[in-house]
């Protein structure tokens, strides 16, 4: 089971992270954080996959006041996907027909969300933005979703003031996103560990 953990990992932290490098080929706009991370690249010295890298470690540091514990999977959340979207963008060219642009972003849109099955299934260690989240929802009591809107609308609209692309793939990406994921868990739900239901006393030590 550990290999097996291990395998959906790295692999889903590496399908992820080349997921993002094809939603920026796509160019028809980005997730909240990337749209954040594309924006911030835009400024400094530094590569997209550097950029991302970064803001998981900055946001680790966060996670100090909410007492939250990184896993395995927190710390290779920042290494991974960081070198992935880089070696990803320097391997995807471009995409210049509008078809092949709007291929490229449904495939991005439905890897990310197979990624994420395999990450979550993993079991590891929640990415520093999701744990983040549910740090928030434990110390304030607030919902899960107005932590969440709370935290992308804030990354969205100061990555757009930045310069990063907000487009139709920024609100298929919204939408599409938790359905493909539903969609997906059950072909992994009994072969990982990350989707078993969270024992009663730990849910009551979150609330």
């Amino acid at each position: 089971m550990l290999t097996r953990r291990l395998v959906a990992l790295y692999v889903g932290l590496w399908l992820y992270g080349t997921s993002m490098a094809v939603m920026i080929r796509a160019g028809l706009g980005l997730d909240p954080w990337d749209v954040f991370h594309q924006g911030v690249a835009e400024h400094v010295p530094l590569s997209f996959g550097m950029v991302t890298a970064l803001t998981g470690v900055v946001v680790l540091l966060a996670w100090i006041p909410l007492r939250q514990r990184p896993g395995l999977g927190t710390i290779s959340n920042v290494v991974v996907i960081g070198v992935a979207v880089d070696v990803g963008l320097w391997i995807i060219p471009a995409a210049e027909q509008l078809w092949l642009r709007v291929l490229a972003m449904v495939v991005a849109v439905v890897v990310n969300a197979a990624a994420t099955v395999l990450y979550i299934g993993a079991g590891m260690g929640p990415g520093p933005r999701d744990g983040l989240m549910t740090g928030l929802v434990a110390r304030t009591g607030w919902s899960v979703w107005t932590i969440r809107t709370g935290i992308e609308t804030s990354v969205l609209v100061t990555g757009w003031l930045l310069g990063g692309s907000v487009g139709i793939g920024t609100v298929v990406y919204a939408f599409g996103i938790g359905p493909l994921i539903q969609l997906m868990i059950p072909y992994l739900d009994g072969r990982l560990p990350g989707f078993e239901p969270t024992p009663a006393k730990e849910v009551a030590a979150v609330g």
